[in-house]
C-alpha cells in the first residue's frame, strides 16, 4: 500500500496589476525555486483559495511525471486564473499529496486512484470544481456519514464513521 504525506498550504505566487491578477510561468517557476524540494516528486495537488477561515478546493491535479513539469504548465496556469477571475479576495494555495519514494516506478495507479477520491472530496466540498473528469457525483448518501444533508450526525452516525474510519 502507498502511503501518501501531505504539504502545505503553500501560497502560489501572483502577478498583479491594476487590471487584475494572473498566474504565469515565471511565477511558478518562482514557486518552486522557493520549494526546490517538492519540484521532482510526483503525487497530487490540491488548489483552493484561501479567505476567512478555510481553504474551498478549487482545482485537483496529478503529477505522474514531476510536480515542476506538471503543476504549472499552460492548461494549469488556466485554471489558476479562472480561479483567481471567481474570487475577489483571498489567496490562492496550494497542497501536495506526495508519492512516496522508493526503487522502482512511481504509484501511478495509486496517484490515479487518489486523484479520483480527491476529486470526489473536492466537489462535495465546492459543487463548483473546475476539474472536467470524474466529478459526477453519486446519487446516494448516508445520512450523517456521507454527502448527507446539513444538521447535527446522531450518536449512531458518528459511531459509524468512528467505526468505518470515514
Amino acid at each position: 500500500m502507498a502511503e501518501f504525506l501531505v504539504e502545505g498550504p503553500f501560497e502560489i505566487p501572483i502577478y498583479r496589476r491594476s487590471a487584475g491578477r494572473i498566474v504565469r510561468a515565471q511565477e511558478g517557476n518562482a514557486f518552486f525555486k522557493a520549494h526546490s524540494h517538492l519540484s521532482g516528486r510526483r503525487g497530487c495537488y490540491v488548489v483552493g483559495m484561501r479567505a476567512g477561515r478555510g481553504v474551498t478546493p478549487t482545482y485537483v491535479g496529478k503529477a505522474t511525471k514531476t510536480f515542476k513539469q506538471e503543476c504549472f504548465e499552460p492548461h494549469k496556469l488556466g485554471k489558476l486564473d479562472e480561479t483567481l477571475v471567481e474570487y475577489d479576495r483571498g489567496t490562492l494555495v496550494v497542497f501536495f499529496i506526495i508519492a512516496p519514494t522508493g526503487r522502482g516506478r512511481p504509484p501511478t495507479s495509486q496517484i490515479g486512484d487518489l486523484e479520483k477520491f480527491l476529486i470526489q472530496a473536492g466537489v462535495a466540498k465546492n459543487p463548483d470544481l473546475l476539474n472536467v473528469k470524474d466529478t459526477r457525483q453519486a446519487e446516494w448518501s448516508i445520512k450523517g456519514v456521507i454527502r448527507g444533508k446539513s444538521g447535527r450526525p446522531t450518536r449512531v452516525s458518528s459511531a459509524f464513521k468512528r467505526a468505518m474510519s470515514i
